[in-house]
């Protein structure tokens, strides 16, 4: 392990919260968006998540049977739920079927709120983490001199 890479390592989980804060805010942002540029409701959206270096080259399986962790964390994909929205009765509105019902889009304002709670607590945990390697690069530095 190098000398940097607990930062790097970091600075990719860093990114990858961010990412995945954002796409919450989509989501919650889009909970009642009942037409989209498609025609159809809004659909969840989801951060997938993989360690970097298992790409599966012949190096990185070696590493990852011998203990030895990947670089960090990069986002694999961000993929639509396909769970069903649930159906309202609302006859007024202007995407109702001819039965009345509109299509809500599948999301739901606590399970959203609950992934914003883990990224922000997982992004405050990498932030801790570089700064503890920042101070221990400092410390090695002054002994050095």
């Amino acid at each position: 392990m190098g000398l940097f890479d607990a930062l790097g390592i970091s600075a990719s989980g860093l990114s990858a919260e961010r990412l995945r804060m954002d796409v919450t805010a989509e989501n919650l942002a889009n909970a009642q968006s009942t037409r989209g540029t498609d025609g159809e409701p809004y659909r969840r959206k989801e951060v997938v998540l993989q360690a970097t270096g298992t790409e599966g080259a012949f190096r990185n399986v070696l590493d990852g049977a011998m203990g030895n962790a990947g670089k960090g964390v990069q986002v694999a994909a961000i993929v639509e739920d396909e769970n069903p929205g649930r159906r309202v009765y609302d006859p007024g509105h202007p995407d109702a079927d001819a039965a009345g019902y509109v299509t809500m889009p599948n999301v739901d304002a606590v399970t959203e709120m609950v992934d914003l709670i883990g990224a922000s607590r997982a992004y405050e945990a990498n932030v801790t983490a570089m700064q503890t390697a920042k101070a221990m690069f400092t410390k090695t530095l002054e002994l050095l001199r």
